[in-house]
């Protein structure tokens, strides 16, 4: 969602020095990404950002896949994973490929130090839970439903709520972008979009800190995590413009596009990136064109592996689902409507559904942390009795 926005202070040109009340100069730091073709933010510093006291490297960050890949259909109740930790530090790995990584998060710690991940963009989806983003930009509020999308390279520490926290987290090795079709060449968002610059919140209440004391950032990159360890606070910005930030949208903010006969899920697409979509499925009134069939027709999803995260319960196209649940649908096997949801929908008025859907166009690997909290007969979930089910289940 690239938009100019600013806080604090600022000369009047780019690479003019910004003088101190003393007389010394701030110290001005290039934050983008694609060299210097990408959007980019300029902040002034209190203290060189440069000045790093030591390293440090603390451990890999190993993604390790189910050895058994033969290709099904799949379901898992992240419900039943462990809670606790730190939101940056102690998240479950679900799904993986070369182009995003889908974590889950339960943590009920505030971290001592800053993170900062180098190797991918983030999008946070606050399934439950509320507190503040704190960045060097400045704070961003955060709560159940927010989708908190931070760019890589942006260090940031989460500043927890009194309720209890749930995060389901994609880590995007590309820039992480709205959709182009919903964009005009201005960049602006168009009339048809399901959501409008309104909708997207920025960072707020710039907090300069003035701390010369030993400071830690956690870095990720090469799939490493590094302990950086600076002179000074690095929240010491005074003044920042530009085009990258972190931010915020709530998909209690998403417009859905609805019409007389089934809309395809492209219509509830809310993010692109690199080889990835992000969609959101949320409460809309059915179709009401005559005889409409509201429930999604069977499709084979050639050249991609979608996977829906069920930020409630019930989901109109799938039985035997609870909230938090993960599923994924592989390139190579049709999937569709569970038996009867097809049939049911047709005459239902409007759906109270809520969820958030990540389709891959490369196939996605199952995180061993997974396995113990999949659901085993799920690929079979679409027979019913007499069609075989008894003989599938070896009964």
């Amino acid at each position: 969602m690239h938009r100019y926005h600013w806080l604090g202070e600022l000369p009047k040109k780019r690479h003019m020095a910004l003088r101190k009340p003393d007389g010394g100069v701030y110290y001005e730091e290039l934050k983008g990404n694609k060299g210097f073709d990408g959007p980019s933010s300029l902040l002034y510093h209190l203290h060189r950002p440069t000045a790093v006291v030591g390293t440090k490297l603390l451990r890999e960050v190993k993604l390790e896949e189910d050895p058994d890949r033969q290709l099904r259909m799949r379901h898992f109740f992240t419900d039943k994973l462990s809670r606790g930790g730190s939101p940056t530090m102690d998240r479950v790995p679900m799904l993986f490929n070369n182009d995003v990584v889908l974590w889950m998060a339960f943590p009920d710690k505030e971290d001592d130090f800053y993170y900062r991940n180098a190797q991918g963009d983030e999008i946070v989806y606050v399934s439950d839970g509320s507190g503040t983003l704190e960045t060097a930009f400045g704070e961003l509020a955060y709560t159940q439903g927010d989708y908190l999308v931070i760019p890589r390279g942006i260090l940031h520490r989460y500043r927890l709520g009194k309720d209890k926290q749930r995060f389901f987290i994609t880590e995007s090795k590309g820039e992480v972008r709205t959709p182009k079709r919903y964009r005009n060449e201005y960049g602006q968002l168009i009339e048809r979009s399901p959501f409008s610059e309104r909708d997207w919140r920025v960072p707020e209440n710039l907090q300069t800190v003035d701390k010369q004391e030993p400071s830690v950032i956690i870095v990720k990159q090469h799939d490493l995590l590094t302990e950086v360890t600076l002179n000074h606070h690095p929240c010491d910005v005074v003044g920042w413009d530009g085009y990258y930030y972190p931010y915020a949208f709530s998909i209690h903010d998403f417009e859905p596009i609805v019409g007389r006969y089934h809309e395809p899920p492209p219509v509830h697409q809310t993010f692109e990136g690199d080889n990835f979509v992000i969609c959101s499925f949320c409460p809309r009134p059915y179709d009401f064109g005559e005889d409409a069939v509201p429930a999604p027709y069977n499709h084979a999803n050639i050249m991609s592996d979608e996977v829906i995260y069920y930020a409630k319960s019930e989901f109109m196209s799938r039985k035997g689902i609870e909230y938090g649940s993960i599923t994924l649908h592989p390139d190579g096997i049709t999937h569709g409507p569970h038996p009867g949801r097809y049939e049911a929908s047709i005459g239902a008025e409007a759906t109270d559904e809520l969820a958030v859907m990540v389709d891959t166009y490369y196939p996605l690997k199952v995180a061993k942390q997974a396995l113990d909290i999949e659901d085993g007969d799920y690929s079979r979930s679409w027979l019913e009795s007499g069609e075989g089910f008894e003989d599938a289940l070896g009964t």
